[in-house]
């Protein structure tokens, strides 16, 4: 699981760090009295209502928001923005805390939903995930980025379940991702462990070669090994 969640993350575009998680001001993000920690550290707040997550972070939070953004759809965005940058330095919880606070802020935000995605990756089983992203999507529709990590979640829960069900799933998103955005490497190379899947290793090596073209830095050579194995590459880069 761990490698897949390193996939999500490479997926994510952050070699630059956005402009709004570079903001110098600082708000204060502990909750109040009447709150728990537990919430706080579980996707969209555990499932409480917008209502009650703003009870959750408290009214001394929302005030310092108002007073410190010009909206709250631009406070969304820097506690999403910083939610990723936590995600690369390897802390998930607060991470995760970010992206809670964006959603609670914006609930059309879809980095949040994402971010969350990425996050519940980690976990046994890939349903959370998938169910952040599809939630993520309903907002986004044609979010490249979220189409190829759910594309991903449906390989990790086909390579548990052996379904062809989740198989189909993943080439479909995939696809759609592709169909967003043709540069999406790393869903090219998602698509590329499909036809794998499939045992149509030509196809996975014309997928394969794609996000090389690409982006070099997305090729799994986890995959060039066992598909190099079926079939030597076609073109002789990868021997």
């Amino acid at each position: 699981m761990k490698k897949y969640l390193l996939l999500l993350v490479c997926g994510l575009g952050l070699m630059a760090v956005p402009v709004h998680a570079q903001r110098k001001t600082k708000v204060k993000v502990k909750t109040e009295a009447g709150g728990t920690a537990a919430n706080r550290l579980l996707p969209l707040f555990g499932g409480l209502s917008v209502e009650a997550a703003q009870q959750l972070v408290g009214s001394a939070f929302l005030a310092d928001i108002d007073r410190n953004f010009a909206s709250r759809t631009e406070a969304s965005k820097f506690f999403s923005d910083k939610g990723y940058e936590y995600i690369t330095e390897n802390q998930a919880d607060t991470a995760l805390y970010r992206f809670n606070l964006a959603w609670l802020l914006d609930q059309k935000n879809a980095d949040a939903y994402r971010g969350l995605g990425v996050i519940a990756s980690r976990n046994p089983t890939p349903d959370e995930s998938i169910s952040l992203l599809l939630q993520g999507l309903t907002v986004a529709p044609t979010n490249s980025l979220m189409l190829s990590d759910l594309g991903t979640s449906y390989l990790i829960r086909y390579e548990q379940t052996k379904k062809k069900k989740d198989l189909d799933q993943a080439q479909q998103q995939l696809e759609k991702s592709i169909a967003t955005d043709a540069n999406n490497a790393y869903a090219w190379q998602q698509l590329a462990r499909v036809h794998y899947l499939r045992e149509d290793y030509a196809k996975a090596w014309e997928a394969v070669h794609k996000g090389q073209s690409l982006n070099v830095s997305s090729i799994d050579f986890d995959l060039i090994s066992e598909l190099s194995a079926k079939l030597p590459d076609p073109q002789g880069i990868f021997r």
